[in-house]
């Protein structure tokens, strides 16, 4: 009887136990004691962001090829007469709308591939080049971007003087004029130095919290009597002190010299 009476409380401890712990699988993670371990790991965190950082930077300057942009402007015209109307605005809004599509024509690129010299196919310059009219204006932006400045330059020149004259003999309309040419850019227009350093440390950082949240879900060990409350549902009724190997060959040098 005795027996029997010991493996109904064995029983009934471990069903406490199995219910605390199931409790405690469906708990929240405890934010407080999250932020105490990204503490105790600051020296972690802050070395996995400058890393990043340092790491962003290399590939940068040494790893990504530096372009530069270049722009010129054409103005869309379409009378001779000094006095401009509404409806005249209208039509010239209009034809800088057409006059985008005189740059997606094969013939225009293979002009300017010739005229230039470029060993470029039409997808590859095509891709290279950006035509933009801003709203409400008869202004067309020609761009051209690549990692030599002065061939950025001389593309998005290029391409003006020959969309003037293709459109003068194809489109039998008046040819627009040269607004502004394209400058040889002194400045890379990408990479962004900065922009890509802070994403490298943000990601070193996100890295570390992450790898450190990581660790912080999975452990669950105990450390304490409170997580014996916790995961167990059992009070602690007395605690042993840990007793590291230094300090017990030290009781035991003690002994011995008395």
């Amino acid at each position: 009887m005795t027996y029997g009476a010991g493996s109904e409380k064995t029983s009934s401890v471990n069903q406490t136990a199995n219910h605390y712990a199931h409790d405690n699988e469906e708990t929240e993670i405890d934010l407080k004691e999250l932020f105490l371990s990204f503490l105790d790991h600051i020296k972690l965190i802050i070395l996995m962001g400058v890393l990043g950082a340092a790491v962003a930077a290399i590939v940068t300057f040494y790893f990504v090829t530096p372009m530069y942009e270049a722009t010129s402007k054409l103005y869309v015209l379409n009378s001779d007469d000094s006095a401009i109307n509404l409806s005249d605005l209208q039509i010239g809004s209009y034809l800088a709308n057409d006059f985008i599509e005189v740059f997606n024509t094969w013939e225009v690129h293979e002009m300017v591939i010739k005229n230039l010299g470029l060993h470029y196919s039409y997808s590859q310059l095509r891709n290279m080049l950006t035509i933009e009219n801003p709203n409400n204006t008869r202004i067309l932006t020609i761009t051209a971007v690549s990692s030599s400045a002065k061939e950025a330059a001389a593309i998005a020149n290029e391409y003006a003087s020959v969309a003037i004259k293709f459109i003068a003999e194809t489109m039998a309309t008046e040819e627009p004029n040269i607004l502004s040419t394209a400058l040889v850019p002194t400045s890379p227009s990408s990479p962004n130095i900065t922009r890509n350093i802070l994403l490298g440390l943000v990601a070193g950082l996100a890295l570390a919290a992450a790898g450190i949240t990581i660790q912080f879900v999975s452990d669950d060990k105990i450390k304490s009597s409170e997580d014996v409350l916790r995961y167990t549902g059992l009070s602690v009724l007395a605690i042993i002190p840990k007793i590291e190997l230094n300090d017990r060959k030290v009781a035991q040098k003690g002994k011995l010299e008395e």
